[in-house]
């Protein structure tokens, strides 16, 4: 579909807009710098945003205490939940900090990016130590569903945790899920299991949470949202049903931020309706083959450097298929991956 062109007004009508926000922020910035200059706020101290909300920002002091509502210096664009920074605080006359400037951003330890509306990829949020996919008993996990989100983490360079929700609803034995849920483990992916029906059904997930921050990720009526409410019991989340008719999940939103969890010691979940599911398009076929962990060892072995594994002579991907090095499963999986991106 070709792009709306715009009359010559309206884009007259888009650049004032976009200049008189330019002028908004400069002269907040200017006064922030007066402030400062003035001695009105305090120090600088290190911190962690915990919820963004266009210019400000609310940080959370490393030192303890409550999120202070930041403003965002005009220089300082593209923060996000998550990031590390360096603010300063201005006090009211009983000595409680009631606003605070940021001034500084930390660097990055990792980085979560989804493309926005015009395909371009935009941080979601930062600092984050592992992606925990949920998938559940039901609605019944594919294998192909589940390497698509596995690729997608690995392309973000965040370790992902599969999580298996709802095994209360799991056949005795655990049928072929538990098989499949087995062959991912043996690729070195940890597994936990999770119910909240059961008054122990966290004790492993919280145990991976600990000193770790953490995003759940999955596809809608997995019970991302059950299990995050279980997980902030005082925090207020919309939990999204499981439609009896369908046996699919109503889609949930939340603000995004960035929560510490009571129950396990240095842990800490950032949710975002933005980040709760997230595909492949902005992926190449490149990172797609990088994405299956396995395949790394035999890539760049091909006879042809162009190869495509697909029917290829001396291609190292298909002997290691027939060796049984790579499960063919999952290689038809990965097959199916990249001609849905086509």
């Amino acid at each position: 579909m070709s792009k709306r062109k715009l009359s010559r007004q309206q884009r007259w009508r888009v650049e004032k807009i976009q200049a008189e926000r330019a002028e908004r922020a400069a002269r907040k910035d200017e006064q922030d710098s007066e402030k400062l200059a003035a001695g009105e706020y305090g120090p600088e101290r290190t911190g962690r945003v915990v919820a963004h909300f266009g210019r400000t920002l609310e940080v959370r002091p490393d030192d303890d205490g409550g999120a202070v509502r930041c403003h965002l210096r005009a220089n300082l664009e593209g923060l996000v939940t998550g990031d590390r920074v360096v603010w300063r605080g201005r006090e009211d006359v009983e000595g409680r900090t009631v606003e605070g400037v940021v001034v500084a951003r930390g660097e990055r330890e990792s980085v979560l990016e989804r493309p926005d509306a015009r395909g371009q990829l935009k941080p979601v949020a930062a600092n984050i130590d592992q992606l925990l996919i949920v998938f559940a008993v039901e609605p019944e996990p594919h294998p192909n569903l589940i390497d698509r989100y596995l690729v997608a983490a690995e392309a973000t360079g965040i370790p992902p945790v599969l999580v298996l929700n709802k095994v209360d609803l799991l056949p005795e034995g655990g049928g072929e899920l538990r098989l499949l849920l087995k062959r991912y483990a043996a690729l070195g992916y940890p597994v936990v299991a999770t119910t909240t029906e059961r008054e122990d059904g966290l004790s492993a997930l919280l145990a991976r949470l600990a000193g770790r921050t953490s995003v759940f990720v999955g596809q809608s009526g997995v019970g991302k949202s059950s299990l995050i409410d279980r997980l902030l019991p005082d925090e207020e989340l919309r939990i999204g049903a499981l439609s009896k008719e369908s046996r699919k999940g109503t889609h949930t939103t939340t603000t995004a931020r960035l929560y510490r969890l009571p129950e396990a010691e240095g842990a800490e979940l950032i949710d975002s309706p933005g980040i709760r599911e997230f595909g492949l398009t902005h992926l190449d076929e490149r990172q797609v083959t990088e994405g299956f962990i396995e395949f790394r060892p035999h890539l760049g072995h091909c006879r042809f450097r162009d190869c495509r594994h697909r029917h290829e002579p001396g291609c190292a991907l298909l002997e290691a298929v027939e060796r049984d090095e790579i499960h063919p499963e999952r290689f038809a999986s990965y097959r199916r991956i990249l001609d849905s991106l086509a």
